[in-house]
């Protein structure tokens, strides 16, 4: 199968890949790199708005995906619609990740750290630890799931996964000419972004993204802890 993406980013919820990693996809993205998300729920518990309906907050939290993603460059919005706050460490969704692995086959995964040892949702984890499980072995192992290959869809080794949210980082990407399009594609959460307000948002990721550029001649960096898969 054709090489689809050179990154896959798997987030738990709609804006979490644009708080992580949005300003490395669009320098990945102008590079003529292709990059895939796989958002693994719509995000249906995240307003506290009593009005709001679960399966309407769903739709809208797509469409805000879908604009931030366009925005930045993303080739393609993968939407798996599990139930936001359900997410287990199941075989039927580690199959689901291998799934969109072997499809896009990409080089390097991007995910949230599910070893963050401190406040982190639950949902963040849970995918987190999925995805590496889902690259190593399962991805790569030829009968693992021997059923996608008879659909055509083939084993495939990832090379690296990076994890966003991590307190353990190894890996800096200098964001500094594109904090205003990482701010850009954040603020396209509007059902999310309501609730801190754009300026204590703004103040609040620029700080973040100043402290892990601390030690390096950036201005703002995302951080990463960066693992070389075993062949």
């Amino acid at each position: 199968m054709e090489n689809k993406a050179d990154y896959l980013i798997i987030s738990a919820h709609p804006d979490d890949a644009e708080f992580g990693v949005a300003g490395s996809v669009v320098q990945w993205t102008a590079a003529g790199k292709q990059v895939v998300y796989v958002v693994c729920t719509s995000g249906d518990k995240g307003s506290s708005d009593p009005d709001m309906e679960p399966r309407q907050l769903a739709e809208i939290r797509e469409e805000e995906q879908s604009e931030a993603a366009a925005l930045l460059g993303v080739s393609k919005v993968e939407f798996l619609r599990y139930p936001d706050q359900e997410l287990e460490d199941t075989p039927v969704f580690r199959k689901h990740i291998v799934r969109m692995i072997r499809i896009y086959r990409p080089k390097v995964i991007v995910t949230s750290d599910p070893y963050r040892r401190y406040i982190w949702h639950r949902d963040h984890r849970i995918a987190g630890q999925v995805a590496l499980d889902a690259v190593y072995p399962y991805a790569r192992d030829r009968l693992a799931y021997p059923d996608l290959i008879d659909e055509g869809i083939l084993p495939h080794k990832v090379k690296e996964i990076w994890f966003w949210g991590s307190e353990e980082i190894n890996r800096r990407e200098d964001i500094s000419n594109v904090m205003e399009t990482k701010l850009a594609a954040l603020f396209c959460h509007k059902s999310q972004m309501a609730s801190m307000g754009t300026q204590h948002a703004e103040i609040w990721v620029k700080n973040k993204c100043k402290e892990m550029a601390s030690g390096t001649d950036f201005t703002y960096a995302e951080g990463f802890h960066r693992v070389k898969i075993p062949l």
